[in-house]
């Protein structure tokens, strides 16, 4: 749940005028907003799309840099090193100033003065801090920056899908945490299905750690069909961690975290002839567009339709078809194969900041106009009031996963959701019979 902007100061956004109107100056407030994880737990993150709007009953997923606007921004890493060496992480308020000269901070202008610094590298923004204090440790922090790597995800499963025939155990899916351990839930129907999740030698496991293999154990002559698995923990999500949409709303990186509660899924489908397929989904920014993978596990090639063009993926092989979306856009396609299978993909395409988007727009039409300082002016940031909420929508998250994703909602409904490629769970319908 998105709390709102706590901690904030106000700062002046400039503006540079069009074929020789006047600079436009506006003034908004700059600072740190907070979360309430479902599950428990506290996020504090800055905003690192100035001119985009936060949206009510928003729903966030921690996502890789290269799905958001920071996989193309050379400057990314320095946007984590500021994070890294101020506030909160930095809490010692008297040390922060005495660092950065700045005279005394107060919680308020030291997290103005950070959220400035970071516009001015995600957003190349003019942007200058009104508290004197503050605007002295945005110029401090925008001058120390150093290039860091991005941190790795909380907690995530590789591959998030896997195939095969029953009778066989079904894997490996990999994890991947910063957390000491994780537990693990077999599928809901185990008890009935017989389906187990093991180890590499085959027992069955309740936890894992970082670099295990966990596997799916398909009885033999079960009926055609999927199961997932889910593990969660309880970390802290690392600072600089990026938390995206998937409706249009402000992108947030990560500036601290308590101990939250974090999970990930992985699905597995079976079928005892014909063809299997394991289908993941991600954003791809350098091509602008959606890549959708179908690895076919079964013995007979596997043919589907996505957006309007036939694709067939060999048995045994492994095809990525990229679907082009436009920025900002939302897309919503339907991939469909034999025995009536289908499966519906949602998100919105989100990898530049709105300002950059709305820059080239403006350049397109000649120049005419100044939409990015109205853009930034009424609608970038939360109000005063802190009641403002950040948002994103649909079954999939903004790399388009399903339902059974776990996500981070923003005011009524959230659950810290991990990893970055998204899992689709297929639907394989049964003669006379519904289900998963």
């Amino acid at each position: 749940m998105l709390d709102g902007l706590k901690t904030f100061d106000s700062a002046v956004l400039r503006v540079a005028g069009k074929n020789g109107a006047p600079d436009r100056t506006q003034e908004l407030p700059a600072g740190l907003f907070e979360m309430t994880v479902d599950g428990g737990g506290k996020l504090k993150t800055y905003c690192i799309d100035l001119h985009n709007p936060t949206q009510d009953q928003a729903k966030y997923l921690e996502t890789p840099w290269a799905e958001t606007s920071l996989g193309g921004n050379r400057n990314a890493g320095k946007i984590r090193w500021i994070l890294q060496h101020s506030y909160p992480q930095v809490d010692d308020l008297a040390a922060l100033a005495d660092a950065a000269g700045t005279g005394p901070l107060t919680e308020r202008t030291a997290a103005a003065g950070t959220q400035v610094a970071i516009w001015r590298y995600s957003d190349d923004a003019d942007v200058t801090a009104s508290d004197k204090q503050a605007e002295k440790l945005a110029d401090w922090l925008e001058r120390s920056a150093r290039d860091t790597k991005e941190p790795r995800a909380s907690l995530t499963l590789e591959p998030a899908a896997v195939a095969g025939r029953a009778g066989e155990r079904l894997g490996p899916v990999t994890v991947r945490t910063d957390a000491d351990q994780v537990s693990v839930s077999p599928p809901v129907d185990a008890a009935a299905s017989g389906i187990t999740v093991t180890d590499e030698k085959g027992a069955p496991v309740t936890a894992a750690a970082d670099g295990d293999r966990l596997y799916f154990a398909v009885p033999k002559d079960t009926a055609d069909g999927t199961a997932s698995l889910a593990v969660q923990a309880t970390t802290s999500v690392p600072v600089g961690r990026a938390f995206a949409g998937a409706g249009r709303t402000q992108t947030q990186i990560l500036a601290g975290s308590s101990e939250s509660t974090v999970s990930a899924r992985a699905s597995a489908t079976w079928a005892e002839t014909g063809a299997a397929p394991a289908l993941t989904a991600r954003k791809n920014c350098a091509a602008g567009g959606v890549d959708v993978t179908a690895a076919n596990r079964g013995d007979q090639p596997f043919t589907f339709e996505l957006a309007g063009t036939e694709h067939t993926v060999a048995a045994g092989a492994t095809s990525t078809v990229t679907v082009p979306v436009a920025e900002d856009q939302a897309y919503d396609f339907t991939i469909t194969g034999p025995a009536g299978f289908a499966r519906t993909f949602t998100g919105v395409l989100d990898c530049a900041t709105s300002g950059s988007v709305l820059e080239k727009e403006s350049q397109e039409a000649g120049g005419a106009g100044n939409d990015v300082g109205t853009q930034s002016a009424q609608q970038s940031v939360p109000a005063t009031t802190g009641s403002t909420t950040s948002g994103l929508e649909g079954d999939l998250a903004a790399t388009g996963g399903s339902s059974a994703t776990p996500m981070l909602a923003a005011v009524a409904i959230g659950l810290l959701v991990v990893g970055g490629g998204a899992v689709f769970l297929l639907r394989r319908k049964q003669p006379g019979a519904d289900g998963e």
